[in-house]
């Protein structure tokens, strides 16, 4: 007998402590659920109105003014707040509405919050209110698959992340009979209002269900989401009318505070690089925002290489009358260049670790990868026209795809006006490595967009970059510094004379804190011939056990770790910023909706600034619209912002780029953003991006 007291596994799960530990519910749920956000001042009021404004200029296109004709002239509408209202606007605004919200594309945090927003303002003017939420998506809207909100179930969300409450979907209703079928579900609901929460495409989207449904007295509103950051606003005078979308912010740090928490593990071990790839498909937002928040050693910004001019090579080509269009844009053999430069001048002085931020989205603003994937693009989407089936099903396995190029680069030769693919083209596609080739040629997203997330990006650079760093290592380029002083002790403690061996073995004896072992010695061989002829060993001597040590040490081993941030920045609980913003956006929802408005997308000005100067506005989405070209077609949609390479945000990562580097004998310049508390004092109000570029904004 063991004399060990039988557990009852029934008496333990009963008891409190382990019911207390294992419940859904914590402390920190239930301080966001009952944490009730600030709303403008403009919500402070009973009423509010709209203020119509002229003084935002744009740019119309003549196919969205074809298109959408009855929001083409839409204006910006400002929100102010009444107390007192006659008794026409007072019935209106308070009447009893069923209003439909759906949540399009990939999560955001925050989003719970437009809800909770929407919510709040509808039933606080009328209590017999209803609100819908679509379940998955745009599916729901067209299959009538919606449940009505309730107080219990919006409490259950507030503050919190994800797209739970109702789920998300990304379904775009983009023919007449998905069309059909919406004007059904919102006739059958008797819905007054329709809020689309999305991006660019889904805003989009909203556009055109708004010019849909007038005849039917439905109002569409759309609401800015993307953890990208790529919607971003302004007139054509700069003005700044949404500065950012939800979700950004928090995405933003909880990444700053994963990647942080690897630089402080490779300046511990010191032995790996971690590189992580963050999400960015179209815009480098979330990199610049990481680089700011954490000071990695190396974030590269894709618009920024596609700024890049080799002034080496225009040199050159002048010089023999030429001109040479390839010096614009850098190559991706060039980045690799540049990643082994900073690695090499970490490593000379004993640094070889350090991290590394890449957009998923790097390899769209490579000159040679662009144009891969443009002609890649078009000739699927040319295959599914032309012979109406799958490019992927008619060739399943990637050796079927190559030989469909080889053909196409046949042609070429054969028919001089087929310039589509070429072969230079199969040629310099055949040097990629097979499994990149296959990710060209995979399958594009329902955008048509190229599926940058599902690619290895990290894994095409850095095999660019291991190859050239061996290459450094054989011409003892790539070494790792020595310090001084644990050279002259270890030497010292073997018995050896520091200095009759230090000017024999390093190139900057003498000179600096960490000491270089000569370009010419790359191998125990190659030392031994190295003391031999500077006459400190005989050549039946053995080399030192204490030099070959030190020798040793100085040889790299460049070891990484890959990191992917993405999803589990998008499913995080929003930060402090991001909460009081969405419900603000969710205030404004309803706002727009009580007077009238369609087809505007609900925003707050001034973000940038303290919450006591927040704007909440609505912005018309038509005059946003311009034709780009989607599954090789020319449509209408939200032009996706991009990294302004001239911003004060930008500029500074630039002008700290060496000394966030830190290729010198002193420590790290690492920051450490923290975790999202949520609460305190010290928690950041809005992100440093937004901070830096109102230092220039456009005033008015």
């Amino acid at each position: 007998m063991s004399g060990k007291k039988t557990i009852n596994i029934e008496d333990i799960l009963n008891h409190p402590t382990v019911q207390r530990v294992t419940d859904n519910i914590n402390a920190e749920l239930m301080e966001r659920r009952n944490y009730s956000p600030p709303a403008s001042d403009a919500f402070g009021r009973k009423y509010t109105v709209l203020k119509e404004t002229g003084r935002y200029k744009f740019t119309l296109d003549q196919e969205a003014r074809r298109q959408l004709p009855e929001l083409i002239d839409n204006k910006v509408q400002m929100i102010e707040g009444l107390d007192k209202a006659d008794q026409s606007f007072v019935e209106q605004y308070v009447k009893k509405r069923n209003i439909g919200i759906v949540f399009s594309g990939g999560p955001a945090p925050g989003g719970h919050n437009v809800i909770a927003g929407l919510y709040d303002a509808a039933k606080r003017a009328n209590a017999e209110s209803k609100i819908f939420g679509f379940l998955v998506g745009p599916d729901g809207i067209i299959e009538n698959e919606a449940i009505e909100l309730s107080d219990g179930l919006v409490d259950a969300y507030r503050n919190l992340g994800g797209f739970t409450m109702i789920k998300t979907g990304r379904t775009k209703i983009d023919t007449q009979e998905k069309m059909k079928l919406s004007k059904e579900t919102c006739r059958k609901l008797n819905l007054d209002a329709l809020v689309i929460v999305g991006g660019d495409d889904s805003n989009t989207n909203a556009a055109f269900l708004a010019q849909a449904m007038i005849a039917d007295n439905v109002q569409v509103i759309g609401v800015p989401k993307t953890i990208d950051g790529d919607i971003q606003v302004r007139d054509d005078e700069g003005h700044v009318l949404c500065a950012m979308s939800f979700g950004f912010h928090t995405a933003a740090r909880a990444f700053a505070g994963s990647i942080s928490n690897l630089c402080t593990d490779s300046s511990s071990d010191v032995k790996y690089w971690h590189i992580c790839k963050v999400m960015g498909r179209v815009a480098s937002h979330l990199a610049l925002e990481v680089a700011l928040q954490t000071h990695a050693n190396m974030t590269l910004i894709g618009e920024d290489l596609a700024n890049y001019v080799d002034m080496n090579r225009l040199e050159k080509a002048k010089q023999q009358g030429k001109a040479d269009y390839h010096a614009y844009g850098m190559t991706l053999r060039h980045l690799s260049r540049v990643i082994c430069d900073g690695i090499v001048r970490r490593a000379a002085v004993g640094k070889n670790y350090g991290v590394i931020v890449i957009p998923e989205g790097i390899l769209e603003f490579i000159n040679e990868i662009q144009v891969f994937i443009i002609k890649l693009n078009t000739i699927i989407a040319e295959y599914n026209q032309t012979h109406d089936k799958d490019f992927h099903s008619a060739f399943p396995h990637l050796e079927d795809k190559l030989d469909h190029l080889r053909r196409l680069a046949q042609r070429s030769r054969e028919d001089a006006s087929f310039k589509l693919w070429n072969t230079r083209d199969d040629d310099l596609f055949n040097d990629v490595a097979a499994f990149f080739q296959e990710g060209l040629l995979m399958e594009r997203d329902s955008h048509g967009n190229f599926p940058f997330s599902q690619v290895e990006t990290e894994k095409v650079l850095m095999g660019l970059v291991k190859d050239y760093l061996n290459i450094l290592k054989e011409e003892g380029v790539y070494k790792i510094g020595i310090l001084k002083d644990y050279y002259r002790k270890t030497l010292e403690d073997a018995g050896y004379d520091p200095d009759r061996y230090g000017s024999v073995l390093f190139e900057n004896y003498g000179k600096a804190q960490y000491l270089l072992v000569k370009p010419s010695i790359i191998s125990v061989k190659t030392l031994r011939q190295a003391l031999e002829k500077a006459e400190v060993i005989t050549p039946n001597e053995e080399i030192p056990a204490a030099v070959e040590k030190i020798f040793k040490k100085s040889v790299p081993s460049f070891k990484t770790q890959i990191h992917f941030y993405g999803y589990d920045g998008r499913g995080n609980d929003p930060t402090r910023f991001d909460c009081i913003y969405t419900y603000n956006l969710g205030l404004t929802v309803f706002s727009l909706i009580a007077n009238g408005a369609t087809g505007q997308m609900a925003a707050i000005r001034n973000l940038e600034k303290d919450f006591s100067e927040w704007e909440p506005i609505g912005i018309p989405i038509a005059p946003l619209m311009h034709l780009e070209e989607r599954k090789g077609k020319l449509a209408l949609v939200l032009e996706k912002s991009i990294v302004d390479v001239n911003s004060i945000a930008f500029k500074v990562v630039e002008a700290n780029r060496d000394k966030w580097l830190a290729a010198t004998p002193s420590g790290d310049n690492f920051r450490r953003p923290g975790p999202i508390r949520f609460t305190g004092k010290s928690e950041e109000e809005r992100p440093i991006t937004l901070e830096l570029n109102a230092l220039a904004r456009v005033e008015e």
